[in-house]
């Protein structure tokens, strides 16, 4: 699920002894709310442009989108859309692959993971308004400590499986 659905879900009880978000602001909240304690950032992310498969509406650069007829961004409950209007990156994502949409925002992550369907375009500047990928081990974790060795392991002997992800390994 979404970052902000599953800290909603653990506000509601729902069993976990790990949280992983897309979003550090929702990490903060759920901190604050006492969800989570001692977040770790453990990656980051950058947003990037797609277009459909054979670019059908030409879309090179940013300066390209005003002949678009359907562009689509991420609404702004969710990490990726402090911005627009779908759901989650995957509705982005899917619309585009499917030539619903001329173009789209969505992290390089997922840009990567859709292969074939879709054509990426960098985003100049992205790389300053990095998403951060945060972790913390649950208030009602069961297995506190066994979650904090998880934590652990994701922030420091993970580094190449991140990058195999496209992601950047935090620092």
């Amino acid at each position: 699920g979404g970052s902000s659905d599953l800290v909603s879900k653990l506000r509601e009880g729902a069993p976990a002894d790990l949280l992983l978000t897309a979003s550090k602001k929702t990490m903060d909240q759920a901190v604050e709310d006492g969800t989570v304690t001692k977040p770790k950032v453990l990656a980051t992310n950058v947003m990037v442009m797609v277009v459909s498969k054979g670019n059908p509406a030409n879309i090179h650069s940013l300066q390209d989108l005003s002949r678009a007829r359907h562009f689509v961004l991420c609404d702004p409950q969710v990490p990726c859309g402090d911005i627009s209007q779908e759901r989650q990156v995957a509705d982005v994502l899917g619309k585009v692959s499917a030539g619903e949409a001329d173009a789209g925002w969505v992290y390089s992550t997922d840009a990567a993971a859709a292969g074939d369907d879709v054509e990426v375009i960098d985003i100049p500047g992205a790389n300053k308004f990095a998403n951060q990928i945060v972790g913390a081990v649950t208030a009602e974790a069961e297995h506190p400590k066994e979650a904090q060795e998880v934590l652990d392991l994701l922030a420091t002997d993970f580094a190449s499986t991140w990058r195999d992800r496209g992601f950047t390994p935090a620092e």
